[in-house]
Parts: C-alpha cells; structure tokens; sequence
C-alpha cells in the first residue's frame, strides 16, 4: 500500500488520529507529550502513530498536511494542528466539544 493511501486509511477509520514523536506512554518531544496530556484530560480515545516507527510516512505527511511540523492531530479525518492549537483549544473548553462529538456513536 501507497504511503499516502496508508495515512488516508488511517484518518478515515479513526475519528481521533493524533501522529507523534514516540507513543503516548512514552512521548519523545515536549509538544507530543502536552498533545497526550490534553488529550487524555479530556477523556476521549485517540489513535496514535509513532512517526519515528515509518519514515517514509513522516515525510509524506508533512506533504499530504501541508503542516511542517508534529504533533498533528486530526480529527474526522480533518487536520486540527499540532501542540499549540490542541493546547488552547483544550483551555478553552474547545477540544472537549470536537472530540465528544467527533466520537459520540451515530444514531
């Protein structure tokens, strides 16, 4: 499978991807590790990719985001942003309403 067909896959069959330095138990730069804790303070399940595990997708992502740097989280399938973004939408009360409804079940 196509690297970008492999990130494409990824976003459409997880509502909450959030692609990292390291895992989410063991993060390995700052800004994941603050994307993890905001995400796990508010409560929601998320997919994680450890980008140091596929370079080749490292680099395409960077292209198919048009982001140049990581974390990024997506959510629905849709580029959120990384560290900064997810942290102040967390303080604000933002991403705690994206992520319930991006992972409520579908009546």
């Amino acid at each position: 499978m196509e690297v970008i067909d492999r990130i494409k896959s990824q976003l459409a069959t997880q509502p909450v991807v959030l692609f990292m330095k390291g895992t989410p138990d063991f993060p390995q730069c700052g800004f994941s590790a603050q994307t993890v804790a905001a995400l796990r303070a508010v409560g929601t399940p998320f997919h994680a990719v450890n980008i140091f595990e596929d370079l080749e997708l490292r680099d395409a992502l960077k292209r198919h985001s048009n982001w140049p740097t990581y974390p990024q989280l997506y959510v629905n399938g849709e580029l959120i942003g990384g560290c900064d973004i997810a942290m102040e939408m967390y303080q604000n009360g933002e991403l705690k309403t994206l992520l319930l409804e991006a992972t409520a079940p579908k009546a």
